[in-house]
């Protein structure tokens, strides 16, 4: 009863918040203009992810008025998850607005995962997929890591530059995934959903009631995202939905692998476009139509189908990882995954750009 109440107030807050900030961004001047890698039609309001973490926010009250957290860890951590949600929020609307230069974009990420870490939040121990003494205590990187039974502890130090890595990277995944109508908020919607659901099985009530906020905020902005799109997430939505399945992921060692497994596409796409880009002697940053779900939409692929492929991805591994036997299997198919993707990618690289798939 209290998912239900909470997914349906924050739904019911995106749907009344998001024609008002719609109505804002037009009046500002803070819209996404036709050109370069965008081929909508007309000015696009861009401040969605305003709307959604508005929404959001009235969420989280209702989950400390309810039931708040009882462990310390949990009050630390989830007070370092909205905290950094807001410094996140705040640097995306300053670059919706004035489009900064990238260094300040990496400084406002950089600072949010600093916040993480500053509340308990970083990636410090994780299920061993393989088995812990055949990998884990060979020389020479038993140094940095210790075992617990199936338990892996990284070196502290180890631990924080890899959250940050994490974090960054996560953010950047979920910004380039952002190419077409209803794409990035759809998938996270089916991320937060199996987060919520994977933190209930593990006993992480109030943990778990965070993601279902974000997950009915995600739905109520959907109906006006989704394809033709009346408003865009922005930045300060790419940046606070990349920031939640970050930190929202580390609250539990298990959901590592549910992210890793949801977000397979968006990160290998990221890995696959910063490696494509530096062997063409091109900046990694710089933004093109080379990302997947833009050479599937360029080769004629309808939006709906695009979208719906990567929905149907994300719930089919997501699943895989809640319900995976073995973390190896996991492992396997997180590989598999991979495999298809970057052959995908290769094999629409070497067709002409304008060709159709049959």
């Amino acid at each position: 009863m209290t998912y239900a109440l909470i997914f349906t107030v924050t739904l019911v807050t995106a749907l009344l918040l998001t024609p008002l900030v719609q109505r804002l961004a037009l009046r500002w001047g803070v819209v996404a203009e036709p050109g370069g890698r965008r081929l909508h039609q007309g000015a696009i309001p861009k401040l969605g992810g305003l709307a959604i973490f508005s929404a959001w926010l009235v969420g989280v009250a209702l989950i400390y008025w309810l039931v708040p957290p009882s462990e310390a860890n949990d009050a630390i951590r989830l007070r370092g998850v909205v905290l950094g949600s807001l410094v996140v929020v705040a640097g995306g609307i300053l670059d919706d607005w004035f489009d900064l230069r990238p260094w300040a974009q990496f400084a406002i990420q950089f600072l949010g995962a600093g916040i993480a870490i500053g509340h308990l939040i970083f990636i410090e121990v994780f299920t061993s997929p393989v088995g812990a003494t055949a990998i884990w205590t060979a020389p020479p990187i038993s140094w940095v890591f210790s075992v617990e039974g199936e338990l892996v502890w990284i070196w502290r130090p180890l631990a924080l530059l890899f959250t940050v890595f994490w974090v960054v990277g996560m953010i950047n995944a979920i910004n380039w995934l952002d190419g077409l109508d209803g794409l990035a908020a759809g998938v996270c919607t089916i991320a937060a959903l199996l987060f919520a659901w994977h933190s209930a099985r593990l006993g992480q009530t109030t943990v778990s009631f965070f993601p279902m906020a974000l997950a009915g905020a995600l739905v109520g902005f959907l109906f006006f995202n989704f394809a033709p799109a009346r408003i865009f997430l922005g930045s300060a939505g790419a940046y606070f939905l990349g920031y939640q399945m970050a930190t929202l992921s580390i609250l539990s060692p298990a959901k590592l692998s549910t992210a890793l497994l949801v977000m397979a596409v968006p990160i290998l796409d990221v890995a696959w476009q910063t490696f494509d880009r530096a062997r063409r002697g091109q900046n990694p940053l710089q933004g093109d139509r080379g990302h997947l779900h833009f050479r599937l939409a360029d080769r004629g692929v309808p939006t709906h189908h695009i979208v719906l492929g990567y929905y149907l991805v994300a719930i089919a591994f997501g699943l895989v990882a809640i319900f995976a036997p073995s973390g190896l299997f996991k492992l396997l198919s997180w590989m598999a995954l991979g495999a298809a993707v970057f052959g995908l990618l290769i094999w629409l690289a070497r067709r002409p750009t304008g060709t159709t798939l049959p």
